[in-house]
């Protein structure tokens, strides 16, 4: 059984690096090898130069082929010596001096044929070929080195293209073992010959190519291609850093991940192989513990990694340019397609992908940019009749494109590959210009705008679960519960990662004053630390443009932490721009009605998310509680509740012979009110909240439709500072005694409370009392209340309660809409 090696010109590009080749192919245990080696690493191309400069009549090419000599030599020296030596530098000097008369006929006619260029730039095959043989040979094993063009056979038939003539070359292959008998062969790459034994090369990729002709030949059990990375990845790691070796893919994979430009093999390379189901492994020269990424066949009782993932990977080929052909003469009228793409072949350009519609109306296809003028101007001229005749309307140009490739053989019996495809750029907000699927499934090939081509790569190759679901976030405002949500990231991102697939990256943190930017993810061990020192001067479009702007992260979202209007206006441009938002902030949906309505419409009609769970009760799931019992079809009638953890604080200590005075003093020390106490008396927090979930259930209320009643006495409001507004509260304790006495007499408590009543479509904010049994009167501390009441727990309402302030729970309300977006773009839910 033979085993066939091929290594690349990197592999054998310096001594040390031929004396590694040489440890590999005698370590191999197979019974016969066949080793296949490229040029030296530049070699071929300083040959392909020699030519051109004998043809241009420049004299350098002397200096230059003495620059070719050199290096050969010095390499021989280095791993050589005694005969071996002498008789390979003979050898190179003989190749020389026979190079340099070729040269001087191309310098002197100024022209060099093919197959004149082909035979002189094949010698860095020979030379290389020649040279591991010897140092394998001086190991002490049997070996002999093949110069391909006595055995490979190939009839071209393009400039670019040739067919093994496999009969002939079994022929001579047989021939040639009859004269040198040998368990290790070292052949030459690349280079072959024509039935009239003319020298030519196997064009691009021959070095592969002539592996696989050779494994075919032997009827090898194995071809392995020796390269400089680890296997064939998911995606290009230059592109998605979180890609991953693929450890089999099928012939078909393969063959159409190469076609979309991923770093596997040319696609004809599998062609000999794939007749006689011999498997070819990629691996690594540099890596030997990577057991690398193996193409073959895949078994009927394959069960491991190809049902788990029937994307294998995906592929991109950038520069392209859409044509589109379109017209309502096109429908029903044979030979129009025909017609189209002979005139694409006249101009000689490649057609990358086709796309029709069953009507006809119209046939769009990909071709390189720079082909694509050309190509318009061709059909232009071919439909000039139909043009003018209204056939046609159009021959348009959509320039900018790239193709994303998504391919795996299981995609075929695997429903919603491309539902969820779709899906994820759908929700990466990309836009889809052209679609193409062949019946047999092995790849779905879309367009997408080149600015968006990494971005989409990102989206379905993590949305696929071969890379985790990654965010870009910008933390705007790191005030108590931006810096609080900071730390909660900070100690939960490992786990995140690891147990959930979900790589949550802060990108931007910035403040009113000082921004902090980084490109892969900011430590947030010391982030504080970094923006005293690194912080720039905060600048609200730098800063979200360079969050939203890395195009290795497809998914970004800004988590606002402020209470700021002006921050909150920028909501409607953000989400226009792709951009997910999550917030605690009020401002955006108590605002303008007008503006919230334009908001809303904006959300439903896109991908682009807004999560606003802790506007409301901080981490307790008031909104989700809300929307599942209208998204189940319940009728809300009236919702009422103790939204503010401060005014429940302050009314729950405020029994028992206590001073008003003294408690909003203790709930001011303690830290549950704002500096100034008088916004949270106010009632203006409980009213946009009130508003805030009126709206959800479809109230059309503004701000100014649910005056609060202010707890603030009527002369303190104008009072400027909060230290005199403190000294001067308790002269109002004794009206806030009366109160209490009257509720305690009627067996009542006091409770500050917002009331949606949906049925009658208002909303109320006020003290209140309740009797001691009702739910309000059981609370402690600083908790939150709310109870719902509908259709179906009109009886018995539905009661959520729990810690309601506080910038844990607050931060923790954002972080759990922050997993909830991972959730919704793809992550394990």
């Amino acid at each position: 059984m033979w085993s066939v090696h091929k290594f690349g010109g990197t592999c054998v590009g310096c001594p040390d690096r031929i004396k590694s080749v040489a440890e590999i192919v005698v370590k191999d245990v197979s019974e016969r090898k066949l080793v296949v080696v490229s040029a030296m690493s530049k070699v071929t191309d300083m040959m392909y130069d020699l030519i051109k400069r004998a043809q241009s009549r420049d004299e350098s090419f002397l200096s230059a082929l003495d620059a070719v000599l050199e290096k050969h030599t010095s390499t021989a020296k280095d791993m050589l010596e005694g005969d071996d030596l002498l008789s390979f530098l003979s050898r190179l000097h003989d190749d020389i001096n026979n190079l340099k008369a070729m040269l001087r006929a191309i310098y002197i006619a100024g022209h060099a044929t093919e197959s004149f260029t082909d035979f002189v730039v094949g010698y860095g095959e020979l030379w290389s070929a020649q040279m591991l043989s010897l140092v394998i040979k001086q190991k002490g094993y049997d070996c002999k080195w093949m110069d391909t063009r006595d055995v490979l056979v190939v009839n071209p038939t393009s400039s670019n293209q040739v067919d093994p003539d496999f009969p002939e070359s079994e022929r001579r292959l047989d021939k040639w073992f009859s004269n040198n008998p040998s368990s290790i062969i070292i052949a030459t790459g690349f280079i072959a010959t024509t039935p009239d034994n003319i020298p030519t090369t196997l064009k691009r990729d021959g070095s592969d190519f002539s592996a696989a002709i050779m494994g075919a030949l032997l009827r090898a059990g194995q071809v392995t291609i020796w390269t400089d990375v680890d296997g064939v990845y998911s995606a290009d790691p230059r592109k998605v850093s979180e890609a991953v070796i693929l450890h089999t893919l099928s012939y078909q994979e393969a063959w159409e991940m190469s076609y979309f430009g991923a770093n596997v093999l040319h696609p004809r390379t599998i062609i000999p192989v794939m007749r006689y189901d011999i498997p070819i492994v990629i691996r690594n020269v540099f890596n030997l513990a990577a057991p690398g990424t193996k193409i073959c066949r895949p078994s009927a009782d394959d069960n491991g990694e190809h049902v788990q993932s029937p994307v294998k990977g995906f592929a991109t080929i950038d520069n392209l340019a859409l044509v589109n052909v379109e017209g309502t003469g096109m429908a029903g009228v044979p030979g129009t397609a025909s017609a189209i793409f002979s005139t694409v072949k006249d101009v000689g350009a490649n057609v990358i992908m086709i796309s029709q519609a069953s009507s006809e109306h119209s046939v769009c296809f990909a071709v390189p940019e720079k082909e694509v003028n050309s190509v318009a101007e061709a059909l232009r001229s071919r439909f000039n009749r139909a043009l003018d005749a209204g056939r046609l309307s159009q021959v348009a140009i959509i320039p900018n494109c790239s193709i994303l490739a998504t391919v795996g053989q299981k995609m075929a019996s695997t429903p919603g590959v491309s539902a969820t495809l779709f899906n994820a750029l759908a929700k990466a907000n990309i836009n889809i210009r052209a679609i193409a699927q062949g019946c047999s499934e092995y790849n779905i090939t879309v367009v997408v705008k080149r600015d968006d081509c990494i971005k989409a790569l990102r989206a379905v190759h993590s949305r696929f679960y071969l890379s985790r679901t990654t965010l870009s976030m910008g933390i705007i405002g790191p005030g108590l519960i931006g810096a609080t949500l900071l730390d909660q990231l900070r100690d939960q991102t490992a786990e995140l990662k690891e147990k959930f697939n979900i790589d949550l990256r802060v990108m931007g943190i910035t403040s009113s004053k000082k921004m902090l930017l980084s490109d892969s993810g900011i430590d947030l061990s010391n982030w504080k630390e970094q923006q005293s020192e690194q912080g720039k001067a905060a600048d609200m479009q730098k800063f979200v443009q360079h969050v939203h702007g890395n195009h290795f992260i497809p998914n970004t979202v800004l988590v606002d932490c402020t209470a700021d209007s002006y921050i909150a206006s920028h909501y409607y441009d953000w989400l226009r721009k792709g951009i997910h938002i999550i917030t605690p902030n009020k401002k955006a949906n108590s605002g303008p009605l007008d503006q919230y309505l334009k908001l809303r419409s904006l959300q439903r009609q896109s991908y682009t998310h807004y999560f606003y769970e802790a506007t409301v009760g901080a981490g307790l799931p008031i909104i989700s509680t809300l929307r599942g019992l209208l998204e189940t079809g319940d009728k809300i009638l009236s919702i009422e509740g103790i939204f503010s953890g401060t005014l429940s604080y302050i009314f729950n200590k405020f029994k028992g012979g206590r001073k008003f005075s003294e408690v909003v003093t203790e709930a001011k020390q303690a830290g549950y009110t704002e500096p100034d106490p008088r916004d949270d008396l106010s009632g203006t927090d409980v009213a946009r909240k009130v508003i805030i979930l009126a709206r959800e259930c479809g109230m059309k209320l503004e701000l100014s439709d649910i005056p609060p009643e202010s707890l603030v006495p009527e002369p303190l409001r104008a009072i400027e500072s909060a230290e005199e507004f403190m000294q001067q509260l308790p002269h109002f304790d004794e009206d806030w005694a009366k109160k209490l006495q009257a509720a305690d007499g009627a067996g009542e408590v006091l409770r500050y409370v917002g009331v949606v009543d949906v049925t009658n479509e208002k909303g109320l904010v006020k003290l209140k009392s309740y009797k001691k049994d009702h739910p309000f009167a059981q609370l402690s501390g600083s908790d939150n209340i709310i109870l719902f009441t509908t259709e179906r727990y009109k009886e018995q309402p539905l009661i959520v309660r729990g810690p309601g302030a506080g910038a844990e729970v607050t931060a923790g309300g954002v972080f759990s809409d922050i997993l909830r977006l991972a959730s919704y773009l793809g992550a394990p839910s």
